[in-house]
């Protein structure tokens, strides 16, 4: 028997059958299958409470309170983006990316909760950074305006790039617990980015003016995404001269799609 018939093989498909297979549901589901499954709080039950210090616990309460705002927004701009898909893969990308989100916001608070928070509402509204904040209410502008690309830009590039650059350096100093939420929320991150710069270069391919608009985006939103990254980082307990390269994965991902600020 040939087992090669039972092997998936994405470079044989043509990119219309490609989009539809790694945009499906089936393709979300395995993906997170392995990180989720057997753990619904985000981590494994079993692991132990590392021993903070009072400081090392109120940094971690701090940036754990700005991932909150971060997903949350993801969460309210995804789901207005179902609505907003022009075809039917996209759609159901995006039902799959609130699912993602709204699961990040659920172990993110439940994490602030096992660190002693007891009002986890008036904690974020306290302790979240003004720029992030700033970057929610335009983020979910582009929603309300309708603009899919502008939207699917800040989302998917820029918020989705700062995110994934600040989990997984935190993922490499964080305490067990903390380590393994991070762990599934990265591997989520890198699938929505990986959407938002497939689905942004194909239009521009067709539309190459978009890059003004998605420049003057960009021009718009970098202060906000860069003091998020330090602001971050701050909350992480660095000093300046310990920062890496601030946002070097977020200018090589916009880069990547040609969007100069």
């Amino acid at each position: 028997m040939d087992d090669s018939t039972d092997t998936w093989e994405p470079h044989l498909l043509d990119e219309d059958e490609f989009i539809r297979e790694v945009q499906s549901f089936a393709f979300w589901f395995e993906a997170i299958e392995g990180y989720l499954g057997d753990r619904p709080y985000g981590y494994d039950e079993d692991v132990a409470e590392a021993e903070l210090d009072d400081g090392e616990k109120d940094r971690l309460v701090t940036i754990l309170c700005n991932y909150c705002v971060g997903e949350t927004a993801a969460l309210e701009a995804s789901s207005g983006l179902v609505r907003l898909a022009s075809n039917n893969p996209s759609q159901i990308f995006m039902a799959t990316q609130v699912a993602d989100e709204a699961r990040h916001v659920e172990v993110f608070r439940r994490r602030l909760t096992a660190l002693g928070v007891d009002d986890v509402d008036a904690e974020i509204a306290r302790r979240s950074n003004p720029e992030l904040r700033d970057f929610r209410k335009r983020l979910l502008s582009f929603v309300d305006a309708g603009q899919w690309e502008l939207a699917v830009f800040a989302q998917n590039v820029l918020l989705e790039t700062m995110e994934d650059t600040v989990f997984r350096f935190h993922q490499s100093v964080a305490d067990p617990i903390t380590a393994q939420i991070l762990t599934g929320v990265v591997a989520d991150e890198r699938r929505h980015l990986g959407f938002g710069e497939n689905d942004l270069g194909r239009r521009l391919v067709r539309d190459p003016q978009r890059r003004r608009e998605l420049a003057e985006v960009r021009a718009e939103l970098d202060p906000l995404i860069l003091g998020s990254f330090e602001a971050s980082y701050r909350d992480l307990g660095l000093k300046p001269d310990q920062y890496p390269q601030l946002g070097r994965s977020y200018l090589e991902a916009v880069e990547r799609l040609g969007i100069d600020g």
